[in-house]
């Protein structure tokens, strides 16, 4: 069986604390591999390492920084079918996901190869007699990143990019799940040019979290994960002196207005609901259509297309709608929360439960499920699933559709799909969450704008990427500077008497 390492100082490092954990394959419930578990002081050895070589690499200038990326990507394009396979492999994405994983981090590490122009600072001439003022972007030092299992290239890289194109070391600890991926983007790093040093990959976890958030060096955190965990890791790591944002759970809902294109609208619930098995933060679970009659034609149209996906390993071709959830608690706690929907009285539309997949009946897949007439008093609406069960909750105006999004304890995305622009601005306008589609079933925003969103799926003042990204990982430096008069007043022939 496969070992794998900590990657630390550019090289491999097994670990040395004792303590593993599986690494699975989905589709047959197999182990794969083991994961060494970091301790306190294998993790203390990484900063160490880190903080060494991080100021040779702040006094690099930000061009040369972001040749690095620029040489990254290059390297990523190449490697994209190996590094898909490898995430499809240990999290269960189908091999077109998984490649998309990895294209939504690059284009992030894109968007950091404008380091030099984002870095800059501002400048103010004669702000008093003699005297101007200006201000510096500078790096925080050793910065770290926890990132989750649904995304092992995407998140780590809107991280680690923009860390690493401001001057900073990062320390990524990636899940334990599925960590082969974070190991082949740190080797990618360094063929790109990277020090060594400047990205170490620590595996662990309780114990290697909580090292992270409690050494003095480790300036910033960032998160990714359940809401439990991101208040834990805020509340800690504020307390301890650190910069840390936090992003946490989510129940997205998308508003289905009378007007709406219903084929459209059905359509794209079938690929925001059920792609990637669900196991999206950003995925609708929750469809909201305004009227019966709506509610109606959009099951009559989501039926026949939610019996027709294909559930499969990656391996059975391109075809394949989703795959297994990646782990069989995962896949527990998913069949748990369905019991939960039926006992409480929602209309289980299409049944999963028995879903069983010839050849991979160990495999953690879970089939799709469709819940109708589900009110908001019931778990599977309270709650994040993250598996492919969606729910209709049927609102009878767009004032009762807007307040379900606007009163849920989650506001990480939402949609709304109409032909009303009005309806539309007015969401827009109005509602507390911070992703917003219009006819759009996943606003995930592109590189250059950030991503965020409202209420208990997000804890920090500052946003992923975009422009958010290079505030998070520098602090500014405002100068005020005057100079004495000198030589240009020219030479003096006599002592200047005493004033």
């Amino acid at each position: 069986m496969q070992e794998l390492t900590h990657y630390i100082g550019g090289a491999h490092v097994k670990g040395t604390s004792g303590r593993f954990a599986d690494v699975y394959n989905p589709a047959t419930g197999e182990v794969q591999a083991k994961v060494p578990l970091a301790n306190a002081a294998e993790m203390a050895h990484a900063v160490e390492v880190a903080a060494k070589a991080q100021p040779a690499w702040a006094a690099v200038n930000p061009q040369r920084r972001a040749r690095v990326m620029m040489k990254f990507v290059d390297l990523l394009n190449r490697d994209m079918d190996k590094l898909a396979e490898a995430l499809s492999r240990e999290h269960g994405k189908t091999l077109p996901d998984a490649a998309g994983d990895v294209q939504r981090g690059l284009e992030v590490v894109e968007y950091c190869i404008g380091a030099p122009q984002l870095l800059k600072g501002e400048f103010t001439d004669s702000a008093g007699p003699g005297i101007d003022m200006y201000s510096m972007r500078q790096a925080l030092g050793v910065t770290a990143g926890i990132t989750p299992f649904n995304f092992p290239a995407m998140i780590p890289m809107w991280m680690f990019a923009p860390a690493i194109a401001c001057g900073n070391a990062f320390i990524l600890k990636p899940s334990e799940r599925d960590p082969s991926v974070p190991l082949m983007l740190a080797e990618l790093m360094e063929e790109a040019g990277l020090p060594k040093g400047i990205l170490q990959v620590v595996n662990g976890d309780k114990e290697a979290v909580d090292a992270i958030l409690d050494h003095p060096v480790i300036q910033s955190v960032g998160f990714v994960g359940s809401t439990p965990i991101a208040e834990y890791i805020y509340g800690r790591g504020c307390s301890n002196g650190k910069r840390v944002q936090c992003f946490g759970g989510a129940k997205n809902h998308m508003i289905i207005m009378p007007d709406a294109d219903m084929d459209q609208a059905a359509d794209a619930l079938i690929g925001a609901g059920y792609g990637a098995a669900g196991e999206r933060c950003m995925a609708i679970s929750v469809a909201v259509p305004v009227g019966d009659e709506t509610a109606d034609r959009l099951v009559e149209k989501l039926v026949p297309r939610i019996e027709a996906l294909k559930v499969g390993p990656y391996t059975a071709g391109k075809d394949v709608d989703y795959g297994p959830v990646v782990t069989a608690a995962a896949k527990a706690n998913i069949l748990k929360l369905v019991e939960s929907g039926v006992d409480q009285g929602a209309e289980l539309v299409i049944d999963g439960r028995d879903f069983n997949l010839q050849g991979y009946e160990d495999g953690f897949f879970v089939g799709p499920h469709l819940f109708d007439r589900v009110t908001k008093d019931m778990d599977i609406y309270k709650k994040e699933i993250f598996g492919p069960v969606l729910s209709v909750v049927r609102a009878q105006s767009y004032e009762e559709a807007l307040g379900l999004a606007m009163d849920h304890e989650y506001g990480n995305g939402t949609a709304i799909f109409t032909r009303d622009g009005d309806a539309a601005r007015d969401f827009a306008n109005r509602v507390n969450v911070g992703m917003i589609g219009i006819n759009v079933p996943i606003p995930v925003p592109l590189a250059y704008h950030t991503f965020g969103g409202w209420k208990k799926s997000a804890f920090g003042d500052l946003n992923q990427h975009g422009p958010d990204a290079f505030k998070f990982y520098t602090r500014t430096k405002t100068i005020t500077s005057r100079w004495p008069s000198g030589i240009k007043d020219g030479a003096a022939f006599n002592f200047k008497p005493m004033d």
